[in-house]
């Protein structure tokens, strides 16, 4: 089944183009103007198994809001329409991944009613100009985009490039498996017979 998807936005503030597919390898070719995203998008795809290029273009001169809300946003709408009608899939995935001294629990229900819940460590120390809070934009575009339910649960934790980075390996971990078909589901997997 194919299911690979292209989606875009075009703004003032950004442009985004991204191209996925579910079915991939973890191959990437992802530049958005800010090396340490790239790098965690790049984690994303390579350990939820998607084939996923990103090409982004902001005002970073502002700050790198715009273009980290942005990726979200079209990556959920790409996610969204390779997905199609969610018929046959796991829906519900989970990873625990451990980075160093950090450990990410993620749980994702991909059900169409979109919540973040993001409950990180407090840091004192920053990861240069993207920390945690720019993290849960990102994640709060994508998982509202996507119509996911996110719970990004991090246990403990004292470097923020380790806390980012094991959430966001989480993340496509639980990814990977919440879009798996599951050969016993016949239609989309609720009781109500849609989602």
């Amino acid at each position: 089944m194919n299911r690979i998807s292209e989606a875009k936005r075009k703004t003032n503030e950004t442009e985004v183009t991204i191209t996925l597919n579910l079915n991939g390898k973890g191959l990437h070719e992802i530049c958005t103007g800010i090396p340490f995203f790239d790098h965690m998008l790049t984690l994303f795809t390579v350990h939820g198994f998607f084939d996923l290029s990103i090409s982004a273009k902001g005002d970073l001169e502002v700050d790198f809001h715009h273009t980290v809300e942005d990726v979200g946003l079209v990556l959920g709408d790409a996610f969204n329409t390779a997905l199609g009608d969610r018929k046959g899939i796991n829906r519900y995935g989970y990873a625990v991944t451990p980075m160093d001294d950090a450990l990410a629990n993620v749980a994702i229900d991909l059900s169409k009613r979109p919540f973040l819940v993001y409950n990180v460590p407090a840091i004192t120390t920053g990861q240069g100009n993207f920390g945690s809070s720019l993290a849960k934009e990102f994640f709060r575009a994508f998982s509202n985009r996507l119509g996911m339910n996110l719970h990004i649960n991090v246990s403990y934790g004292e470097n923020e490039h380790h806390i980012i980075e094991s959430i966001f390996k989480s993340v496509g971990r639980a990814m990977a498996q919440a879009v798996s078909f599951d050969k016993r589901i016949t239609a989309v997997r609720s009781s109500k017979g849609t989602l």
